[in-house]
C-alpha cells in the first residue's frame, strides 16, 4: 500500500522546515495578515508556526510582506492584529513593534464583563486567569 507524504513548507518566522501539519497558513486580505487554519482561503499563503517567538521573528524580519509577494516588497508594514490574536489568543499591542500610542485602536485590557454568566451564579468567571494570560513579562 502506498503511503500519501505529508507536505512540507519553510516557517517565515523560524525559518524552519515543518509538515502543513504543523504551520498555521497566513494570507493576506484587504491589507490584513488573517490566519487560514483550515487552508482553505484563495490567494499566495505563507506559513508559520503558531508561537509567539516565530510571529514575533517573523514581523522583525518583515517576512510576510515578501512571503506573500505583496506590493511594496519587503518595506510597507501590514496589519497583523488578526493573526496576533489567534496566535497569542487577545487583541495585545506588541512592545518594540513600532507602533507609537494611538496607532493602534485595539486596547491590551480584557473586556469588564458586567453581566452575570449566562449558566448562573454558580460557575466562575475566567476574566482574571485571561487577564494573566494576557499580562506577558516581554
Amino acid at each position: 500500500m502506498a503511503e500519501t507524504s505529508i507536505p512540507v513548507r519553510t516557517c517565515v518566522g523560524c525559518r524552519k522546515r515543518a509538515p502543513v501539519t504543523d504551520l498555521l497558513r497566513v494570507v493576506a486580505r484587504d491589507g490584513a495578515l488573517v490566519p487560514d487554519p483550515r487552508r482553505r482561503l484563495p490567494g499566495r499563503g505563507a506559513s508559520l508556526h503558531p508561537t509567539p517567538e516565530c510571529l514575533h521573528a517573523a514581523e522583525r524580519r518583515r517576512a510576510f510582506p515578501r512571503a506573500l509577494r505583496l506590493p511594496g516588497g519587503g518595506g510597507s508594514p501590514v496589519e497583523a492584529g488578526p493573526l496576533r490574536e489567534h496566535v497569542l489568543g487577545a487583541p495585545v499591542a506588541l512592545p518594540g513593534s513600532g507602533s507609537r500610542a494611538g496607532d493602534h485602536p485595539r486596547t491590551t485590557t480584557a473586556p469588564t464583563q458586567t453581566d452575570p454568566h449566562p449558566a448562573g451564579p454558580h460557575v466562575e468567571s475566567r476574566t482574571s486567569s485571561d487577564e494573566q494570560a494576557v499580562k506577558s513579562p516581554r
